[in-house]
């Protein structure tokens, strides 16, 4: 979500610190500022809204100074105006803060006791008053700052400026990434690499409870417990290229797009397309016959990636596989059975409720592992086993090729285990394989669906609600796409069980109320194709993606006329969910292009949620 970075350079700070915030903006924020130590002591400039708001008004008020701080926020304290915009300052304290601060009323309540006077709604601002009290106290800047973070709780990434400490960052985290940058004569502060990679490839991941007090060319490390560690610097790939839009209209469209590439990289790390089987390395990571279940715990479009791999793992391997949305998972005090493999998915690896279930598993002894895309992310380097997926980076806030990326790597796992525990010959396993091979063309098929779905997309853009069903694996898929729908056109929407639509769901269907079938021809598909004749019978508007129009029962009268078909590439139901998930996207996609919404940026949303 918010983003975080800090720079002692050798030039200009304000627009290095404006650069960055905008490779930023994918994570998700609603006001954005910056601060700068001038001449004349810390200067800040903030705006509610997107950048472009904050350049204006730095545009006005110019900044100078080599040090500063920048934030873009995602208003969890105080709504979204210029006051709770950070940077926050207090006397010679300026901070900016991603996370939640737990005990801050606490706090808040002693500090006003003491004379201090707030100006926002955040909790924050908490942080800059009492670093600025403790430092009254009489404490050095840097035992001040250890001070204040052995009183706070919660989540933080934190990067500070203390006026009288020349040339000098401070930075912490707990709960929320941050990482340092080292430059030629300067250094950075971000809230991931991407923050510091227009400056720097050579960054150093903080680890949790470590905070750092940054120079012009030294970071002095700290654990939790306050002893000076080494951590490692790593050179990192964050090429400009990969996120700059192109040809496309929005980051997401883009993504979209990019599907056959991701989807194949990700596939190369699991599959020997030589020996047509699971590489030897990814069964040599893990025995899948000391594995007694798979608990998968996950949130938002990564819970639906897992819930499709239950069918596959649980069909092709006889491997049970429990899926659990991991803000629930944490606070129900689960009962595990022993050989549970605790299976964490995550695009950014730093999702708060994801890490903190994993980190239950653990504590519980048992083995655990996690599905990311970002490769050096806490839960990358906490799990037992690091199963990587390769999008690449995804800006768009609404996952695509992540989704498509995890769908690939848990469905190439599930023929490893498969073939494994003996459910599958190496004859199944290697058609299996060439299948999943084979999706890339797929997808690259599908994405030639794109006009078609496009011109159904105008009349969906008019509807308040719109159903999705789907059976079997299609299922959670239904979910995806309600779920996608729901978050870039900001049209109510839901998935079911095309099954349990006579158990109540049948009821919402009228003229006013599309519903989109996603039915590949698969062992289910007549039981779905009866389920469109129902929802025609009453009015109801059917959008039906398969790849067998020809099956599709006629229809007659009025009915016929709710019927509208988008064919789709044929493939073989084990892959069908990697498919069909592409023109689930891009009818949501081109859904809220019609409305006109920000596609890339949607409201209220953030890409990477690191607070409860």
């Amino acid at each position: 979500m918010c983003g975080i970075i800090g720079v002692i350079g050798l030039s200009e700070a304000a627009p290095r610190l404006i650069e960055s915030l905008r490779r930023l903006e994918y994570r998700g924020y609603d006001s954005a500022g910056i601060a700068v130590v001038t001449e004349t002591g810390t200067q800040r400039r903030r705006a509610a809204g997107k950048i472009r708001q904050l350049e204006s008004v730095v545009e006005e008020a110019p900044l100078s100074g080599r040090v500063g701080i920048g934030h873009t926020r995602w208003a969890t304290h105080g709504a979204p105006t210029v006051d709770n915009a950070h940077p926050h300052t207090s006397g010679p304290v300026t901070v900016v803060h991603n996370g939640i601060i737990e005990n801050f009323a606490e706090l808040k309540a002693e500090l006003i006791a003491g004379g201090h006077l707030f100006s926002s709604d955040t909790d924050t601002e908490v942080i800059a008053h009492l670093f600025d009290a403790t430092l009254k106290s009489g404490l050095k800047a840097k035992d001040a700052f250890k001070a204040v973070l052995d009183r706070l709780n919660g989540a933080y990434a934190l990067a500070i400026i203390v006026e009288g400490e020349s040339n000098t960052l401070f930075g912490a985290r707990r709960g929320s990434p941050l990482v340092v940058g080292w430059g030629e004569g300067e250094m950075f502060l971000g809230s991931d690499a991407l923050a510091v990679g227009p400056f720097t490839n050579r960054v150093t991941y903080l680890e949790e409870g470590d905070w750092v007090v940054l120079t012009q060319d030294a970071a002095d490390i700290h654990d939790a417990k306050g002893f000076r560690v080494n951590r490692p610097i790593t050179t990192v790939s964050a090429s400009a290229a990969l996120v700059e839009k192109g040809a496309y209209r929005h980051f997401m469209e883009k993504e979209v797009h990019e599907q056959p590439e991701s989807v194949q990289r990700t596939l190369s790390a699991y599959l020997d397309p030589v020996a047509k089987s699971a590489r030897a390395d990814i069964k040599a990571a893990i025995d899948f016959n000391s594995v007694a279940r798979i608990q998968i715990i996950a949130c938002g479009t990564a819970y639906y990636a897992g819930c499709i791999a239950k069918y596959a793992f649980e069909k092709v391997a006889g491997l049970p596989v429990d899926v659990e949305v991991a803000s629930e998972f944490r606070y129900r005090t689960p009962a595990m059975t022993p050989g549970t493999l605790g299976l964490a998915v995550s695009q950014s690896g730093e999702t708060a409720d994801t890490l903190a279930a994993l980190r239950w598993c653990k504590g519980e002894g048992l083995k655990t592992a996690a599905l990311v895309n970002v490769h050096t992310s806490t839960m990358a380097r906490e799990a037992d086993l690091m199963w990587p997926t390769h999008a690449g980076p995804e800006i768009g806030v609404a996952s695509t090729k992540a989704f498509t990326a995890q769908l690939a790597a848990l469905l190439s796992l599930a023929v490893a285990a498969a073939a494994q525990r003996g459910r599958i010959d190496a004859t199944e396993e290697a058609r299996l394989v060439q299948c999943l091979l084979e999706t890339s063309g797929l997808i690259a098929e599908a994405l030639l669906m794109d006009p078609d779905v496009q011109r159904i997309t105008y009349e969906l853009s008019k509807a308040r609600d719109v159903i999705y069903l789907g059976r079997g694996a299609m299922y959670p898929l239904a979910l995806e796409g309600a779920l996608k729908l729901k978050e870039i056109s900001y049209i109510h929407a839901e998935g079911y069980a095309a099954g349990e639509l006579k158990h109540g769901p049948i009821a919402l269907i009228d003229e006013n109320t599309p519903v989109v079938v996603i039915a590949p021809d698969d062992e289910l598909f007549e039981k779905t194709a009866s389920n469109v004749q129902e929802v025609a019978a009453r009015g109801g508007r059917v959008v039906m993606i398969t790849d067998a129009p020809q099956k599709v029962p006629s229809l007659s009268g009025d009915a016929a006329k709710t019927l509208k078909i988008v064919k789709g590439p044929t493939c073989d139901p084990f892959v069908a969910p990697l498919v069909y998930a592409v023109p689930i996207q891009l009818l949501a996609y081109h859904t809220a292009v019609h409305k006109g919404t920000d596609v890339d940026q949607p409201r209220n949303l953030a890409k990477s949620v690191t607070v409860e």
